[in-house]
């Protein structure tokens, strides 16, 4: 079963997704409101306002993750919930956020609240109703 997974970074490129993935294919540009990119040794996402990137649907997670660095906890795999104003359905998407830390982000890019990186940023992707929209052609973002 394929998991949809929000790409913001390297993996918009079609190029970089076959060198990781066999099964995948790109759904429709989406932008994630409550969160922005900045880039360190790789690009990653920070508490602020929005960034633009792209669904990812693959049957092939684990090897996503093994990309990531989620076992050397580069990076964890969240859940945000995605609306598609075409058909008003909303659902959940995964997305990878990389510890600013571990990546090297120079700018000031801190997650709010205590204990471990993964909850920290599930505490504020909760609490900040954090959320994806597929853009539609009557967007102007």
């Amino acid at each position: 079963m394929a998991t949809d997974v929000f790409v913001y970074g390297t993996l918009t490129e079609p190029t970089q997704v076959s060198t990781v993935l066999d099964e995948y294919e790109f759904g429709p540009q989406v932008v994630c409101y409550g969160l922005k990119r900045v880039d360190g040794q790789y690009p990653t996402l920070v508490p602020g306002d929005t960034v633009s990137g792209r669904l990812l649907y693959t049957p092939e997670l684990d090897r996503l993750d093994s990309y990531e660095g989620v076992d050397r906890g580069l990076y964890c795999r969240v859940s945000v919930p995605l609306v598609d104003p075409r058909d008003q359905i909303e659902t959940s998407v995964d997305v990878y956020v990389g510890n600013p830390i571990k990546l090297g982000v120079s700018e000031t890019a801190q997650w709010p609240g205590s204990g471990p990186f993964e909850q920290q940023v599930s505490e504020y992707i909760e609490t900040n109703h954090v959320s994806l929209k597929v853009k539609t052609e009557t967007d102007d973002f």
